[in-house]
């Protein structure tokens, strides 16, 4: 049986983490419809990958025993008047989901956690690459974005990905 304080916040992570799925939805959304679906392509995976980190959650809390209790997901509350304000936006909302995790951990170190704390170690590790991919994408834009042919390839360049479920082991 887990801490109370860390099942708490864990149960709460998968509300955030199907909010991002969201977030990335319309961002993924806004992009289709701004005729870039490469940008397009790449949130929506985005988003897949945010549905599995909940799912992840969701399974740890089953595992060990933990109610899960769903709340409302917010809706995304997003404008955007340029392309870089939906890649910042997303920048944001990395460094958000960052925090909330590294404050589950911090429960989980001073409860002695230490299985919460190995669960979490790749989250950890997947919001590092979240934050640095993010970054690389508004360096990309900042370099290439004022050029449409470079844009168009940077578009071409971003539909390519493929979605690729988690590898971590529960």
């Amino acid at each position: 049986m887990l801490d109370k304080k860390v099942s708490t916040l864990l149960n709460a992570q998968i509300n955030k983490e199907l909010f991002s799925a969201y977030v990335y939805l319309d961002i993924s959304n806004y992009f289709y419809e701004e005729g870039l679906e490469g940008f397009g392509n790449w949130y929506k995976i985005q988003a897949k990958e945010e549905q599995d980190h909940a799912d992840l959650i969701l399974q740890y809390l089953q595992n060990n025993g933990e109610k899960i209790t769903l709340e409302a997901i917010d809706k995304p509350n997003h404008t955007y008047k340029e392309f870089k304000d939906a890649l910042v936006v997303s920048l944001q909302h990395e460094r958000y989901v960052t925090d909330l995790i590294h404050t589950i951990y911090a429960a989980a170190v001073d409860v002695k956690d230490y299985r919460t704390m190995q669960f979490l170690d790749w989250f950890v590790k997947e919001q590092g690459e979240e934050e640095k991919n993010t970054e690389d994408m508004i360096k990309k834009y900042d370099l290439f974005g004022s050029d449409a042919k470079a844009l168009y390839m940077l578009d071409s360049e971003l539909k390519s990905r493929s979605y690729a479920p988690p590898s971590l082991v529960l």
